[in-house]
């Protein structure tokens, strides 16, 4: 996502269009990589996010290798990959539309600046993308939730799958309840804003440093950044965004909890669950699985944007070719 690139003129647009999808691509199969590699560790924090120290149906977890090694003990891989297919299908949609959405929010900001956009613009464009993404997909993560909280011990029958989870979900609880968990979804655009903004301004300051003895335009900035380069922006970014955002993860962790069987809620809205986790958590509960969280998102953030670089990059050699 190169702020160097040029901007698709009006005449030209067929190749506004390509670009478009060429992100969109690129983007998928990065989430795609990350969700295959980091799963386990997805799961070990949305149990630690919702385990309250009152919930029965949960098993209680020291730390990350802890609950790692008792998952794999109790209920094998299969709850070590427990929603991988969910997480899997909205992971790739989401990355598919967030770059999707986000180079064309770039591409309205940018008209009459000669291709650049100040911070703002970029938090502004990846806000924007990430709202429609949430809304987009806000079924498909609590589905992944609840998958992820099944285990021996819960007392109600048990989904089987992602279509059986919906369908179930639809006729227990409504439609409505597909989106539980949609406010502080919607808080979290802060987090793709956030780290968005920080990867876009941390290339910038890489590329300026490194084509600081080279000639003006001797060489695009494709080539002057490389995998490694793309690891430490996505790992940086991801650090911040994580810090700054963790809480509404872990609230929005809790609305999405299956409902118990005489059908009540746990959490009736989120500022219940504010409330109900000050009270008995203090400021610790709203950091609950941290480190598994870090531990994911970290190299999977940098997986990701290691993955949309060279994928894009592919690409645009291809449509040169053509």
């Amino acid at each position: 996502m190169s702020q160097s690139q040029p901007q698709p003129q009006p005449q030209s647009k067929s190749k506004s269009e390509q670009w478009q999808w060429e992100n969109a691509t690129a983007g998928a199969a990065a989430g795609f990589a990350t969700v295959a590699a980091m799963h386990p560790l997805d799961v070990v924090r949305t149990r630690f996010q919702v385990n309250d120290g009152r919930v029965s149906t949960l098993p209680s977890y020291k730390n990350t290798a802890h609950a790692i090694f008792t998952i794999a003990r109790l209920e094998g891989l299969r709850g070590l990959y427990a929603g991988f297919n969910p997480a899997v299908i909205g992971s790739t949609v989401s990355w598919g539309l967030y770059f999707f959405f986000y180079d064309r929010a770039k591409q309205r900001h940018s008209k009459n600046k000669e291709g650049k956009l100040s911070p703002g613009l970029h938090l502004a464009s990846a806000a924007e993308a990430g709202a429609l993404v949430c809304l987009c997909t806000n079924p498909i993560w609590l589905v992944k939730t609840r998958l992820q909280l099944q285990t021996p011990l819960h007392q109600t029958q048990l989904y089987s799958g992602l279509y059986d989870a919906l369908r179930t979900i639809m006729r227990e609880e409504g439609w409505s309840a597909l989106y539980r968990g949609i406010i502080p979804g919607l808080f979290l655009v802060s987090h793709g804003a956030i780290q968005f903004t920080a990867y876009e301004e941390l290339r910038k300051g890489i590329i300026d440093f490194k084509s600081k003895d080279r000639k003006k335009d001797s060489e695009s900035d494709d080539k002057l950044l490389n995998s490694v380069d793309y690891a430490i922006l996505g790992a940086s970014s991801k650090i911040a965004a994580v810090l700054l955002t963790y809480p509404f993860q872990v609230v929005r962790a809790r609305l999405q909890q299956r409902p118990s069987s005489d059908g009540i809620p746990r959490y009736m809205d989120s500022w219940h669950v504010v409330k109900e986790t000050a009270r008995f958590e203090g400021v610790r509960g709203f950091y609950k699985g941290i480190t598994p969280n870090l531990l994911k998102n970290v190299p999977a953030a940098s997986i990701t944007f290691i993955v949309y670089e060279n994928v894009l990059k592919l690409l645009k050699m291809a449509r040169r070719k053509d």
